[in-house]
């Protein structure tokens, strides 16, 4: 399907370009065509990343999505042009205009438009996108929809989005809830979403999609509030049987009940986020990768808090290993267990675990599950080390360390920056010592939901976030 889109994109692109050509000659084709780039280049939203890339099938393009930083340190998020995207009419939406509500749009709009919402509230607008190929962004501020205490269409989401190739921005989703609590801010059910810069707060689900073989969903810089259902079956997003999912960049907390991160997709890279529960979020795992598949989690702050449903952070298949080949590499993240004892990550069917210059933090056990283990550092009082240097790994894990004190700033305020003289620095193993692809961790969280370039002197250290005097 996204093929079939694609090439009628660019037949689309090709007949508007010959239409130029023979109207205006080829010196005026180029000018043309200049202008069109200018006018389709998109505002700066603040300090992030969002490049748009097709990623491909090498594990190392995972970890190379994002543009240079600026002068600021920061990386600036930006509309890739391309992909099917704003070629087509502005169509701009708001109380003082003709189309009033993004329903109103949703009812006129074709493949290519791009439409911009006036910051606001839009209480009771649930809205059906059918078309493909659009850009639906809040326009110089916030569009807020809340959808508290109203129904949603097809009692699904506050967004119910069936066309492909939707990128959605700057747009809060809340208070979605239906008879079945399964309700969601956004409800992705065609091949290709790419969601930047969104708030998403109180609703059963976040964002849920359909099952899609081949489809690819991606999540930057939003943040993830609230969302879930005491029945344990809604989650912040949960990801159906897709063929990739990106999660980078993002700020997951104060889950209510279910998982902050759930996914049965055939490959995830779950990149440079926070997920949190603080003192009162209830999540059941942190990240629930159910099917396994290949994945990546890198340079993510993760911590469980003590309400938690369940002891484990991160689950890999724990619902059967449907998705083929089988591997969770874990690379320079900070995890951090609140309760009282559990489990870092747990392979429950024998998928291969990699974990390679992590900080864990708290007691329990750091793997359940065939793990190679390099250059860890767990910090623990009561942790269950079966060994010391291995950390219970499989033969040929090294350079683990086990301590009493992570030395990070401030465990109770959430604050896992490394202080001086924390074990963590110069901890971790080169990774190019270590079997695989170049996992090495680009860049670092910095709240709220934007990224920086990380940067190790001398060895790495360990955990999400390198030591800075």
């Amino acid at each position: 399907m996204w093929l079939l889109a694609s090439g009628a994109v660019v037949n689309l692109a090709a007949l508007a370009g010959l239409a130029v050509f023979l109207q205006y000659g080829p010196s005026a084709t180029l000018m043309k065509a200049r202008e069109v780039a200018s006018d389709l280049k998109p505002r700066v939203l603040a300090a992030a990343t969002a490049v748009d890339a097709a990623v491909s099938a090498d594990k190392a393009a995972a970890f190379d999505l994002a543009p240079a930083p600026d002068d600021s340190g920061h990386v600036a998020r930006d509309v890739p042009l391309g992909e099917g995207l704003g070629y087509g009419r502005t169509l701009r939406v708001g109380p003082t205009r003709e189309l009033k509500r993004p329903s109103d749009a949703a009812k006129v709009a074709k493949p290519g438009d791009i439409i911009e919402i006036d910051p606001g509230e839009y209480r009771g607008d649930s809205v059906h996108w059918t078309t493909s190929d659009l850009i639906l962004r809040g326009a110089g501020g916030m569009a807020v929809l809340d959808a508290t205490g109203a129904g949603l269409v097809q009692d699904k989401g506050i967004w119910l989005i069936q066309g492909s190739n939707v990128r959605v921005e700057n747009v809060t989703f809340r208070g979605a809830a239906v008879a079945d609590k399964n309700g969601a801010g956004i409800r992705a059910e065609g091949d290709r979403l790419h969601v930047v810069g969104c708030h998403f707060e109180d609703n059963e689900n976040g964002i849920l999609s359909n099952p899609r073989p081949g489809g690819r969903i991606t999540i930057e810089h939003s943040t993830f509030a609230r969302n879930g259902h005491p029945n344990g079956q809604a989650h912040q997003i949960y990801i159906g049987a897709i063929g990739e999912l990106v999660v980078r960049g993002n700020y997951f907390h104060d889950t209510r009940v279910g998982s902050a991160v759930k996914s049965r997709a055939s490959r995830n890279r779950i990149l440079y986020n926070r997920i949190v529960d603080g003192r009162d979020g209830r999540s059941n795992y942190s990240i629930d990768l159910s099917n396994g598949g290949e994945a990546w989690v890198v340079g993510n702050l993760i911590q469980q808090g003590p309400q938690t449903e369940n002891y484990h952070l991160v689950a890999f298949a724990p619902e059967g290993p449907r998705n083929e080949p089988q591997g969770l590499w874990l690379v320079h993240n900070t995890m951090v267990n609140d309760r009282h004892n559990g489990v870092f990550v747990r392979s429950f069917k024998g998928g291969q675990l990699y974990l390679y210059n992590n900080l864990l933090v708290g007691d329990g056990e750091a793997a359940q599950g065939p793990a190679a283990m390099v250059g860890n550092v767990f910090a623990t009082t009561v942790g269950r080390v079966k060994d010391r240097e291995g950390l219970g790994g499989v033969p040929g894990s090294r350079g683990n360390r086990v301590v009493g004190d992570a030395g990070i700033a401030d465990r109770g305020a959430l604050d896992y920056r490394l202080k001086p003289g924390s074990p963590a620095i110069d901890a971790g193993v080169p990774l190019d010592e270590v079997p695989g692809d170049d996992i090495a961790a680009a860049f670092e969280y910095v709240q709220p939901a934007s990224l920086r370039p990380r940067n190790d002197a001398g060895r790495p250290d360990a955990g999400a976030l390198a030591f800075a005097q």
